[in-house]
């Protein structure tokens, strides 16, 4: 069977996403996609981007796999003018109704911020079956539509008439590339425990507390060595340059791989993956992480809960962060280890991507 895939935000784990699913699929994928930049606009216009390609290349695909930064409701009109009534299926990385906004950001001042929530929910009305790529996101998104959708002046009435959502939605995980990782295996380091950060380099992945304890540590005198990893951005917070002075003497890398196998390399490597994210509708690099043997110390909130099932893994207050990171250092050898993530590798995941796509076709 043939699928069109439509990536408005070619980039990450969008990337890794839409690679590994033609890689492995046993349908015949055919990747449409746009640079991974501008997030607001693709959210606009990729979905007559995407119509253009699809009306001026090859015969239009009996089924579209579309990731969720785009109109989908926008995109299904265009092809409708145009004779095209192809299935859909939405696949929801993230999604802005239960996304954190940057403070830095003006559209929730200017209320501006809704429209972009209200997008994803004409997507999702619009999908012949929905996709989340976690149950916390499956569930928070679900659970916050009511209230969304009743702070409008009228006419709300289908706030309360939401089942039928629930019922053409379901979970499955991006995919994760062991094979790629395992490539690169590393033994890990000797010496003083390597804590990683591998996110990416923005508001929500909450970085001030992540470098702050480490601040305290270093001032302690607590031996440890620090990787940074991830994507940058060109209004990074200001936390990284200052970590990036005050931690020096304990850096061993910093800043993004362009190769992906030294940043294979580097999971593998190092220690400990402190985490206090306020986002992560699955957490791709937590789980590239943990199945490096990387021991995860992370909020007991979010996607998290479900890559592991060891409580040690977890603290529950914001405040118990530190003392747990402090103690972790001490005697990383002692600590449990990190759970195992086959479970999310494509081995496993791409059998339920490929058996919903026949299913939608029908």
């Amino acid at each position: 069977m043939r699928v069109g895939l439509l990536e408005s935000f070619y980039g990450g784990s969008h990337r890794k996403w839409v690679d590994g699913l033609v890689e492995h699929s046993h349908h015949e994928l055919v990747p449409h996609t746009l640079p991974g930049a501008h997030w607001k606009w693709r959210m606009h216009g990729a979905a007559v981007s995407f119509a253009r390609m699809l009306t001026t290349g090859e015969a239009m695909p009996s089924v579209l796999l579309v990731s969720g930064l785009c109109d989908l409701a926008a995109l299904r009109g265009v092809l409708a003018r145009e004779g095209h009534t192809p299935r859909c299926v939405l696949y929801m990385h993230e999604n802005q109704l239960t996304y954190p906004w940057s403070p830095a950001d003006p559209d929730p001042a200017l209320h501006r911020d809704a429209h972009y929530a209200w997008i994803h929910f004409t997507s999702v009305l619009s999908a012949d079956q929905v996709v989340f790529n976690s149950g916390y996101h499956r569930s928070s998104f679900l659970g916050a539509l009511p209230d969304f959708l009743r702070q409008f002046p009228d006419r709300t009435e289908f706030a309360s008439g939401l089942e039928h959502l629930h019922e053409r939605s379901s979970v499955i995980a991006p995919g994760l590339d062991i094979r790629f990782l395992e490539r690169h295996r590393q033994p890990k380091d000797e010496g003083p425990p390597i804590c990683l950060w591998n996110h990416r380099w923005e508001f929500d992945k909450n970085p001030e507390p992540f470098f702050r304890a480490l601040f305290t540590l270093s001032d302690e005198g607590v031996p440890f060595r620090l990787v940074v990893l991830g994507e940058q951005f060109r209004n990074s917070p200001a936390i990284f340059q200052e970590a990036r002075e005050k931690l020096s003497a304990h850096i061993l890398h910093w800043g993004y791989c362009a190769d992906p196998g030294e940043y294979a390399r580097w999971l593998w490597r190092s220690h400990l993956l402190p985490v206090t994210a306020r986002q992560d509708f699955f957490g791709y690099s937590v789980v590239e992480a943990l199945h490096c043997g990387v021991v995860p110390l992370l909020p007991r909130r979010l996607a998290y809960p479900e890559h592991s099932p060891e409580p040690h893994h977890f603290y529950t207050r914001d405040e118990d962060f530190l003392p747990r990171l402090r103690s972790l250092l001490s005697a990383i050898g002692e600590a449990p280890a990190p759970p195992s993530v086959h479970h999310h590798g494509w081995a496993s995941v791409i059998g339920e991507y490929d058996r919903m796509l026949a299913e939608v076709a029908r």
